[in-house]
């Protein structure tokens, strides 16, 4: 029955195109637009009788599962098959291993949609491009490709020895290091040590091994130098300087001879060339007829007269000696032997803890005690007394100050103590004060509040 229908409706279809097309002057004008197609080519002409076709192609992006075909009648056109063309469709895209991918533009996999492959932690994209875009003919490009990221291993030189090599073709995973050495007589150049880092790359160039060589200074005035072995270029390993000073007057301060050593640093530094003196510290109980101070200084060729000041000092040697040209004295230098000290010296923040004479035996001492609130060193070479000595008061003595913060202070810096508010605090040294930020402050650090004084020195801690 059903074909018996089609064969009637086909029938039908042919006799009104032959009915239709024998009408005089019958025809369609203008063309149907349909969405997302145009006419195809081979229908195009510049007039359309009753009978003809047009038939339609989807735009790109577009497709339909029947295709769309116009026929005029009655000199107007009419659909007579096909549906609407509609956004084509890609596959669900392929994952790909140790990696992923994400729609960066358009939706549903249709026409134009963009996706992008991101790869897994530890892995990095090797493909040219990571995108992938839904055509015409379905998704374009290859499916790109992750690989395990690694490090790889630069060409080093044979003098160099390098610890944490991998085994023959295992990857260099991330947090791999390599640690490097140099022989005897060569010096490392780079890092000693490099890590393979997250991206692939090692956290500093490849190191080298190169030849130990000191630097070279011969700017130094006045100073003559020899190279042993003689020879230009660079100092290396075990080369040696030899220093004289190149005229008279001077005397060689330093080392006569240098050596350069593995780390390419000297055994010691350049000497210098000073003008040759002789120099003494006098005591306190002697006295230079030409110094005022307790500093000699005079050239070679100078004379000085020595002499012992306090009651019953008496020099033991020569009272009249001079300077060689060699920069040392001509005679051992003497000594004022016994003696008696004036009264003791002033000793800043401390007195005596008894009346002082005018005069001291030797081995005398004199008790010193520091003022209030101030603190005694008590350990070496600090000590509470001073001893006549040979006609010389001997012996250190130092008292630490104690601190100070005023109530200005403290509200300055938004601060109060802890325990007493805000009052103005003398604190001796070593004190431990533990302060408090005032009413609607605060401090970024709790430990910062408490502090210790330090010979007069307390930093303040600050609330805001």
């Amino acid at each position: 029955m059903g074909k018996m229908r089609s064969s009637f409706a086909i029938l039908c279809v042919s006799i009104c195109f032959s009915v239709d097309a024998s009408t005089p002057n019958a025809g369609c004008s203008e063309i149907p637009e349909v969405e997302n197609a145009e006419v195809s080519q081979n229908s195009r002409k510049d007039n359309y009788t009753i009978g003809d076709k047009l038939d339609y192609n989807c735009k790109q992006g577009y497709a339909t599962p029947l295709k769309i075909t116009y026929v005029c009648l009655d000199n107007k056109w009419s659909k007579w098959r096909g549906v609407k063309c509609s956004l084509k469709r890609c596959e669900l895209p392929e994952d790909i291993p140790n990696g992923r991918y994400t729609i960066v533009s358009g939706g549903n996999f249709v026409f134009g949609t963009t996706i992008k492959y991101i790869c897994s932690d530890g892995y990095q994209m090797m493909s040219r491009t990571d995108t992938r875009t839904c055509r015409n003919g379905g998704w374009d490009n290859q499916l790109p490709a992750c690989e395990e990221i690694s490090c790889v291993l630069d060409n080093t030189e044979k003098n160099i020895t390098v610890e944490g090599l991998p085994d023959y073709d295992e990857l260099i995973r991330s947090g791999h290091r390599l640690t490097f050495s140099c022989d005897y007589g060569l010096i490392l150049e780079g890092q000693k040590q490099i890590t393979c880092q997250s991206n692939g790359q090692w956290s500093s160039p490849f190191a080298k091994c190169v030849e130990v060589t000191c630097p070279l200074n011969t700017t130094v005035e006045d100073l003559t130098v020899e190279r042993s072995p003689e020879m230009e270029g660079p100092v290396k390993f075990g080369h040696k300087l030899k220093f004289s000073c190149n005229r008279q007057g001077l005397k060689l301060k330093g080392q006569s001879e240098i050596i350069c050593k593995s780390n390419g640093e000297w055994s010691s530094p350049f000497p210098k060339c000073e003008e040759v003196m002789c120099v003494a510290n006098l005591p306190a109980n002697m006295r230079s007829d030409r110094h005022p101070g307790p500093e000699v200084s005079i050239r070679p060729g100078d004379t000085i007269t020595l002499s012992c000041v306090g009651r019953g000092s008496e020099l033991q040697g020569q009272s009249k000696i001079i300077c060689g040209q060699n920069g040392e004295w001509n005679v051992p230098f003497p000594k004022c032997e016994g003696g008696k000290c004036g009264r003791p010296p002033h000793v800043e923040f401390a007195d005596t803890r008894e009346m002082t004479k005018p005069e001291y035996n030797s081995w005398e001492r004199v008790e010193y005690i520091c003022f209030d609130k101030y603190t005694l060193v008590p350990h070496h070479p600090y000590s509470n007394y001073l001893t006549c000595e040979q006609g010389e008061w001997r012996g250190n003595i130092k008292c630490l100050k104690p601190c100070t913060v005023t109530v200005e202070e403290m509200d300055k810096r938004g601060i109060q103590l802890k325990w007493g508010g805000r009052q103005k605090i003398f604190s001796p040294h070593g004190d431990r004060i533990t302060f408090a930020c005032q009413w609607g402050k605060q401090h970024l650090k709790v430990n910062a509040l408490i502090q210790y004084c330090n010979d007069g020195v307390m930093i303040l801690p600050k609330c805001v």
